[in-house]
């Protein structure tokens, strides 16, 4: 069984999704070491943090899976199956057709082979996602001068404080999400962009395609006070900006009030930053952006269920064989051990010539016989069980 265990902003905001996150590692935990749990992967975005878990080794507890918690997602089958699918296709994101959750997802499958805990089953399904999401793309315009994350949160500084032109605009961090949001940047033409990102190398690169100026996490306490924009998207455990760390730094002009725009899961900036007079918003505020982005690609987005229907069925044929395979591998092994044993038998016997066909005879009839025996069992059980579907496959399985 494939199993989905979530949680992401379609129910729940940034700050119950940096809770629930927690909570929905504890109960993954509890899954993997009651049902011995080999195969999973883990998916972590700004929206959302997600398990996708396979094993066959045990039948689930849907009491278990039936969390009190109602800002976690449980699904498990066909429904888990055709939830990555849709959201390799973008169609799951808050807004509509973005393309980074592609690469999220390719990335989240290469920890989990390096890790050693992407089975055949999830490589499987991953690789069929990972391919809906590239023909869903290719095949319709879902995709065709969407936005990001990042460029939603520079569509929201601009409906704030107006053009950004002649504006410091203050990024920090220089990961992928900071580089979405330097993207957008780079076609504004800004008075002065800062990157501070804790590895250096890194803001220097982002810097430079902004054509910005490159600092460290520890030299922020000496920009903050010029900036008008501050947009953070660090992947850091912890809060960036504390109430007490930008007290006694920011400019006091009543006439300059600093905006900034918090993009990262778990969250930089403390919500308490507010009491000093700035405008804080964080992802929870791009909804309104991804409303009329999803608006806007309602036609593709039904061109793309269409997709993802027909390769979900092509993915249930590859799964049906992927048992057949497995089974014939066992009935191949089990009459391989049939055939060496009586062989070894066999050539015990070969005393003389003369003797030899006799005992090649005598050894085609027991292999055929020991073969035959449990089969045999089997299709009589069946008969007394009136399970004449068993008996139509033997039929279908031995007719010439």
């Amino acid at each position: 069984m494939i199993i989905n265990i979530r949680v992401d902003h379609t129910i729940a905001d940034i700050e119950t999704m940096e809770h629930v996150s927690i909570e929905l590692k504890d109960l993954f935990n509890e899954l993997k070491e009651e049902f011995n749990i080999q195969e999973y992967i883990e998916i972590t975005t700004c929206n959302r943090k997600e398990y996708f878990i396979h094993n066959d080794s045990c039948s689930y507890d849907h009491n278990l899976l039936d969390h009190e918690n109602k800002s976690l997602i449980i699904d498990w089958g066909d429904t888990a199956i055709v939830h990555l699918l849709k959201m390799t296709s973008g169609l799951e994101s808050m807004i509509i057709g973005e393309d980074q959750i592609l690469g999220q997802i390719k990335t989240s499958k290469k920890i989990a082979e390096k890790e050693g805990h992407c089975g055949k089953v999830l490589s499987t399904l991953f690789t069929k996602a990972i391919h809906v999401g590239q023909v869903v793309r290719n095949k319709t315009k879902i995709n065709r001068g969407s936005v990001s994350i990042g460029s939603a949160a520079v569509d929201l500084a601009e409906k704030h404080v107006g053009d950004l032109n002649n504006k410091d605009v203050l990024v920090i961090g220089a990961g992928k999400m900071g580089t979405l949001v330097a993207k957008a940047l780079a076609e504004k033409k800004l008075k002065a962009i800062l990157v501070a990102n804790r590895t250096y190398y890194k803001a220097v690169r982002l810097a430079n395609e902004l054509k910005g100026k490159a600092i460290l996490l520890d030299e922020l306490n000496s920009c903050l006070s010029n900036a008008d924009v501050v947009i953070s998207a660090t992947g850091s455990p912890h809060l960036i900006l504390t109430k007490d760390r930008i007290e006694g730094i920011i400019n006091k002009d009543p006439s300059k009030k600093m905006m900034m725009i918090d993009i990262a899961n778990p969250r930089d900036i403390d919500e308490n930053v507010k009491e000093l007079g700035i405008h804080l918003f964080n992802i929870d505020d791009l909804r309104g952006i991804a409303d009329e982005n999803k608006k806007f690609r309602e036609k593709e987005a039904k061109q793309a269920e269409e997709i993802i229907s027909y390769e979900f069925d092509l993915l249930k044929n590859s799964f049906k064989l992927m048992e057949v395979e497995g089974l014939m591998a066992d009935i191949k092994l089990a009459m391989e051990d049939i055939r060496q044993k009586e062989s070894q038998k066999a050539i015990a016997k070969l005393v003389d010539i003369q003797n030899s066909a006799k005992v090649i005879d005598n050894l085609s009839k027991s292999i055929v016989n020991k073969i035959f025996h449990d089969i045999s069992l089997n299709i009589k059980k069946a008969a007394e069980k009136e399970d004449f579907e068993v008996i139509e496959a033997m039929k279908y399985i031995f007719q010439k």
